[in-house]
C-alpha cells in the first residue's frame, strides 16, 4: 500500500524550498520571454503588469499591477525579490536610486542605466571611453541645429535625448525642414540632440552579457535589417564579417559592459561604413592609423541594458539565450557558454499587417510547423496592429540564403496568411 504521508511530506518539501525571486519592471514581450528560463532553473519570476492582459502578464502567474512612475508600487513588486531588473529604460531614475537606499538589489544600477536612456549623455561618455561614435552636439537652440548641420555638411539625424525606439523619436530633415523641426520639437519641451548621418553598408548589434562580479561573455556578432525605424530580421553570426571586424566589434561591447559597471545583458547597436579615411576623418580613431583604408569599419549607434530584439536568435541558435543569460547575470550566477549551435541563424520579426488576415493566427501557425517544420515560431499573445511585433521566427541552418529565404517567407505567411515564395 503507497506512503501516502511520505509522498505528501516530499511534495510539501518540494514546495516550500526557497526559490530566488527576480522582479521584472515591465510587462511587454522581452519579460514574457524570461519565464521559460526562470521555470527551467527554478526562479520565481515576479513582473510589474500595467494589465493583467498584458504579454508577460499572460504567462507569468506572480503579477503586481500597477504603474511603474508610482515608487509604492516598484517597492510592492519588489518584496522579498533577490534581484530587480528591467525589460525598459523609463522607470524613472530617482525611483530606482530610491530603491537601492532601501537596500534592493537593483540590476543594472542607475549609474550604467542613465546612459540607456540619454542618448546625448551616452554618446558623451562613449567618446570619453574612446568608443567609436559619429559627431554629435547637444541642441538647445535653431542656432545649435545650424551650427551642426554646417559642421557636417547637412548630414544630420536629429534624435530626441529621451524615450524614442523603434523609428521613434528619430529624424532625417532636409536643410529646409531642419530649423523649423528644431523649433517645433523646442517648443513641445523634447530635449533634443544631434548626429552625423552616416552612410550605412548595413548595421550590427554586439549582445554581452556582465554580471556583478565581473564575469563578461559576448555572443557572436548580429547583422540587422531595419525596416521603417523598426528590427525586421537579424542573422547570426554576421554574414561576410572579418574576424578582425568581428573581434573588434566585441571588444567594443565588452569595454563599454565593463566601463559603464553594466549588469545583465547589453545590447550595443552598431553602424557599419565602407570608405577611405583620410586625416580630417571623423572616424580616424575607429580606423586606426589616419589616412588607412578600411573595407568596412564601425561606429556606436544605441545602447540598450535588457535583452533585445538583435539577440531573440539566442533562443534556439545558441547554447545560452539572452534571457537565460539575463537571469543568471541579474543573480550573480556564472554565465553561460554563448556559442552558436549552428552555422547560421536567422530570426525574422512578425510584424502586423495592414490589414489582420480573416486566416486565425493558429491556422497560420499550423501552415508554418506543416510547410517549415524546422521553423521555431515564438508569439507574443499581442493583439494585431499595423506595424506591432507580435512575434518571431527563428530558423538555424547551414546555408545562410536558403535559411533567410525560409525564415522570411514563415514570417511572411504569419503577417499576411500567404506565402511569399510560392
Amino acid at each position: 500500500m503507497p506512503n501516502n504521508h511520505a509522498f505528501k511530506a516530499s511534495i510539501d518539501g518540494v514546495s516550500q524550498q526557497r526559490k530566488p525571486i527576480v522582479t521584472v519592471y515591465g510587462d511587454g514581450q522581452l519579460a514574457r520571454m524570461m519565464e521559460p528560463a526562470a521555470a527551467e532553473l527554478d526562479i520565481h519570476l515576479r513582473v510589474l503588469a500595467s494589465s493583467p492582459d498584458k504579454s508577460a502578464a499572460q504567462v507569468i502567474p506572480d503579477v503586481v499591477l500597477g504603474d511603474y512612475h508610482d515608487y509604492e508600487v516598484l517597492t510592492r513588486a519588489a518584496a522579498g525579490a533577490a534581484a530587480l531588473t528591467f525589460e525598459h529604460e523609463h522607470v524613472p531614475t530617482e525611483h530606482v536610486e530610491a530603491l537601492i537606499a532601501a537596500s534592493y538589489n537593483v540590476q543594472p544600477q542607475p549609474s550604467a542605466l542613465l546612459y540607456a536612456q540619454d542618448k546625448l549623455l551616452m554618446r558623451q561618455k562613449l567618446e570619453e571611453l574612446g568608443a567609436p561614435v559619429p559627431r554629435f552636439a547637444a541642441i538647445d537652440s535653431v542656432e545649435d541645429a545650424r551650427a551642426f548641420a554646417e559642421r557636417v555638411g547637412g548630414n544630420v539625424c536629429l534624435k530626441a535625448r529621451r524615450g524614442g525606439y523603434d523609428g521613434h523619436g528619430v529624424w532625417f530633415p532636409s536643410a529646409e525642414e531642419l530649423e523649423p523641426l528644431v523649433q517645433e520639437l523646442l517648443d513641445a519641451s523634447t530635449p533634443l540632440m544631434a548626429e552625423e548621418k552616416v552612410q550605412l553598408t548595413r548595421e550590427l548589434s554586439v549582445l554581452v552579457a556582465r554580471r556583478p562580479s565581473g564575469e563578461v561573455k559576448a555572443w557572436p556578432i548580429t547583422e540587422s535589417v531595419q525596416r521603417d525605424g523598426i528590427c525586421a530580421e537579424a542573422c547570426a553570426p554576421a554574414p561576410n564579417l572579418s574576424p578582425e571586424l568581428a573581434e573588434r566589434a566585441s571588444q567594443v561591447g565588452i569595454q563599454i559592459a565593463t566601463e559603464l559597471g553594466v549588469t545583465g545583458v547589453l545590447a550595443v547597436e552598431l553602424f557599419a561604413f565602407a570608405a577611405a579615411q583620410d586625416a580630417g576623418s571623423i572616424f580616424a580613431s575607429a580606423s586606426g592609423a589616419p589616412g588607412m583604408v578600411v573595407e568596412e569599419d564601425i561606429a556606436v549607434n544605441e545602447l540598450a541594458m535588457r535583452p533585445h530584439n538583435t539577440g531573440h536568435w539566442t533562443q534556439d541558435g545558441c547554447v545560452t539565450s539572452q534571457f537565460e543569460q539575463h537571469l543568471r547575470a541579474v543573480l550573480d550566477l556564472p554565465l553561460g557558454e554563448t556559442a552558436p549551435l549552428a552555422p547560421i541563424t536567422v530570426m525574422a520579426n512578425v510584424l502586423g499587417a495592414d490589414q489582420d488576415p480573416e486566416l486565425p493566427m493558429p491556422e497560420r501557425v499550423r501552415a508554418v510547423m506543416e510547410r517549415y517544420p524546422e521553423a521555431k515560431v515564438h508569439l507574443y499573445g499581442k493583439d494585431h496592429q499595423p506595424g506591432r511585433k507580435i512575434g518571431h521566427v527563428n530558423v538555424t541552418g547551414d546555408d545562410a540564403d536558403e535559411t533567410r529565404r525560409i525564415a522570411r517567407d514563415a514570417a511572411h505567411f504569419l503577417v499576411h496568411a500567404q506565402w511569399a515564395n510560392n
